[in-house]
């Protein structure tokens, strides 16, 4: 084993030891064992959305070469904690309270316990099955899937088999199953328009430039050699001269009198090639990508990200801080042009949306903490309250070393189990690039952090497929095979962790004694 393989295991087990000790001062001691085995489910699940969803989430940066796997684990620690802390509390809401459909009386709180562990070992499973074949799935359909099956176990308990489907609040599934469709096309839309700007305004202009530039200059060689060629049977003392000021000419680019048909051609495709500025579609319109993105970004976080901080910014001010955003984005993206300007204009598109990339990964991997890491902390959450207070309260709190933990767990899951899922994401589905993978996360986070004001827990891994999908259909270069398994795994997801989780549920409340 590595010595970062090592370290990143060290790290897991103390964190893991430490919420063990802090949950046997928390919870009552005739619960230990349920909390025990309620936290090695959680953590379970927490390292495999790590394997899947995060290692998919960061497949384009990595993909496409902009960051590595340790930097994409630094990014993930930072923004994926932040994202769940500060912008996942409806989210978690929905995933804890809106699938199930509680009796008010005569209902013991721990068979909803056993519900949630069910639902999250089960999701945990079919998530590390699916990130040993290299698929991405998603763990919101995996969850989901596992809460309706412990459900429908629920009801088949309560009601002798009667009304088995009572407990299940199917018009929540619906609209979150219409959700799951809308997600790859949403974000197939955004990456799509988004690259398709791009490609019409940088990237075809400046090839176009860079090519014609290129045909003055192959043009001025061949005419040069020409123009040796005709000079050859003249004296040496007047081919030396014409040389001599040809030279000159090539480089002070002065105005020369007397010049013969060869030298003045020449003196025209100089002219010419000089006046081709290479980096004008990209001075032109990369800082109004900087400016946009900035601003989409920023006004996701005021709007939604950043509420539970309680800014309490009016709307004029929010606005004003996102046009101060945008125009230090904006200068700051000029800024960097211009120190390129000497650059070849092809490697520095590639390092300036390098650069962008890691930006919206950077928010990607907030957008994923606010909505994904509820798919585990929020069953365990309401596990947690059950255990303490005997009751099924409205809203159960997230300890902060609950979610310190889980947040390692996710990591360390991307870092132990995520290269497959990277490889296909980064490489399998389409080609990835700086610009492509920038246009990809761009319109991913912007699809997820909607969805997460509105408090729908969509796909992360629908939504951002969809994006690569989108951007390969333009290019051409959709990899339709890999597509194929990719579905079925969606299709299968979540009456998988329905039916596992079922069993569990049955296995739980007999081991139990209930």
């Amino acid at each position: 084993m590595s010595k970062d393989n090592i370290i990143a295991l060290a790290i897991f087990c103390i964190s893991s030891i430490a919420f063990f000790i802090w949950g046997f001062q928390y919870i009552p001691s005739h619960h230990f064992i349920i909390f025990s085995v309620a936290t090695i489910f959680g953590i379970f699940m927490a390292f495999n959305i790590g394997g899947n969803d995060v290692a998919n989430s960061f497949g384009t940066s990595v993909g496409a070469k902009t960051i590595t796997i340790k930097q994409a684990l630094l990014i993930a620690a930072i923004f994926e904690l932040s994202g769940a802390i500060f912008a996942g509390g409806e989210v978690t809401k929905t995933i804890r309270q809106e699938i199930i459909k509680l009796p008010v009386t005569d209902f013991d709180p721990m068979l909803f316990v056993f519900v949630m562990m069910a639902a999250l070992l089960s999701a945990g499973l079919w998530l590390m099955i699916a990130s040993k074949k290299g698929l991405p799935v998603s763990t919101t359909h995996s969850i989901i899937g596992g809460i309706v099956g412990a459900g429908l176990a629920l009801g088949y308990v309560l009601t002798s088999g009667d009304n088995l489907t009572a407990m299940v609040q199917w018009n929540k599934i619906g609209q979150i199953a219409i959700s799951w469709v809308i997600s790859p096309l949403l974000g197939g839309l955004f990456s799509y328009a988004i690259y398709y700007q791009i490609n019409k305004n940088i990237l075809i202009p400046s090839k176009i430039t860079q090519s014609k530039q290129a045909r003055y200059k192959e043009r001025r060689k061949a005419l040069k050699e020409a123009y040796k060629l005709h000079i050859k049977d003249k004296s040496q003392e007047e081919q030396i001269k014409e040389l001599s000021l040809l030279a000159f000419h090539d480089e002070e680019d002065g105005e020369l009198t007397n010049l013969s048909d060869f030298q003045q051609k020449i003196k025209d495709l100089k002219h010419k090639e000089k006046n081709i500025n290479t980096f004008l579609h990209i001075k032109r319109f990369v800082p109004h990508v900087g400016a946009f993105t900035a601003t989409v970004i920023a006004s996701m976080l005021l709007f939604k990200g950043l509420k539970n901080l309680h800014l309490n910014f009016s709307t004029v001010e929010t606005l004003w801080i996102l046009f101060v955003i945008g125009t230090c984005a904006y200068l700051a993206s000029a800024a960097l042009i211009g120190i390129m300007a000497k650059n070849d204009p092809n490697k520095a598109i590639i390092r300036i949306f390098s650069w962008f990339q890691i930006f919206t990964a950077s928010a990607f991997a907030f957008s994923h903490g606010a909505n994904d890491i509820a798919n585990a902390i929020g069953p365990f959450a309401a596990i947690l309250d059950i255990l303490k207070t005997g009751a099924i309260n409205g809203k159960a709190p997230v300890p902060t070393i609950a979610m310190a933990t889980f947040g390692v767990a996710l990591i360390v899951g991307l870092w132990f189990l995520g290269k497959e899922v990277i490889q296909t994401v980064g490489s399998r589905l389409a080609e990835i690039l700086p610009v492509t993978g920038f246009s990809a996360e761009l319109g991913a986070s912007t699809v997820i952090l909607f969805a997460t004001k509105l408090g729908i827990p969509v796909s992360s891994t629908h939504i951002l497929i969809g994006a690569i999908l989108g951007i390969g259909i333009l290019n051409k270069d959709a990899n339709w095979k890999m597509v194929k398994p990719i579905v079925a795994a969606w299709l299968i997801t979540l009456p998988a962790a329905a039916i596992s989780s079922a069993i569990f549920f049955f296995i739980l409340k007999y081991m139990a004694g209930y």
